[in-house]
């Protein structure tokens, strides 16, 4: 059997086939793992436990059913919701874990995170990430009433897409938005690991690198929007594959 990671599906109803295939691959494949791990980005936005969406009710549906089955399920949450509380965690049968937080997989420590925090050139991104992140802020926002939240992550939302619209036209949207590698480097000497896996930034690929005269590896998850992105870990090794959209 084999670990599974998957990460930036960003569901939402607007998206039907991509929950279909979520729902596929939880029935499925799945079933049949040692874990599986979501590391951020599960949702396109969430704000607040309360949010009585059809998606949100699916997914916790889905996994629930796949935690009651026996295989755990564990979270980090991502840039999009990271307003995942405990009682959706309780809906959905999962865990949620610290961002980031070591893992062991098949006697190796491994390192897994949602991966913003590596990008640490977009400035203007991590400003926000640290105000958004900050407790007081999150309870008053989760004060507000459903309405006026949903309002603020579609202007979030807009402001996103007009920020890295702004870099593509500056030329440093590949850069800027990308992992910064000293991060990353300081990071695995920070954690004494020698991989690491994440999400985020939509670039799936394998980075084998030296650090500090160790070899390691950077593992990046695909996004969810063309077609499903799983990485599988066993005690053989691991492989990063795409998954056909229904």
């Amino acid at each position: 059997m084999a670990t599974l990671f998957i990460s930036d599906l960003h569901l939402d109803a607007e998206r039907p086939r991509i929950t279909e295939l979520f729902g596929q691959f939880i029935r499925a494949e799945a079933r049949h793992a040692d874990a599986l791990y979501i590391l951020g980005d599960l949702f396109e936005a969430w704000v607040g436990d309360d949010d009585p969406s059809e998606t949100g009710a699916f997914v916790a549906s889905e996994l629930h059913a796949l935690q009651a089955s026996g295989v755990p399920v564990y979270f980090i949450r991502g840039n999009r919701d990271f307003l995942v509380g405990e009682d959706f965690a309780r809906r959905a049968g999962m865990r949620i874990l610290p961002d980031p937080s070591v893992v062991m997989l098949y006697g190796e420590p491994t390192l897994i995170m949602h991966g913003d925090t590596l990008c640490t050139d977009d400035l203007a991104y991590q400003q926000f990430r640290a105000q958004t992140r900050d407790p007081k802020w999150q309870a008053q926002f989760l004060a507000q009433p459903l309405p006026a939240r949903i309002a603020f992550a579609q202007q979030a939302r807009a402001a996103s897409r007009a920020h890295q619209s702004g870099l593509k036209q500056q030329g440093t949207m590949e850069t800027i938005t990308d992992v910064s590698p000293q991060t990353v480097d300081s990071t695995f000497g920070r954690y004494g690991v020698e991989r690491i896996v994440h999400g985020h930034t939509h670039r799936p690929a394998v980075h084998e690198l030296m650090v500090e005269g160790r070899p390691c590896e950077r593992i990046v998850l695909g996004d969810w929007y063309d077609h499903g992105s799983v990485l599988r870990v066993t005690r053989k090794g691991f492989e990063l594959c795409g998954l056909a959209m229904p």
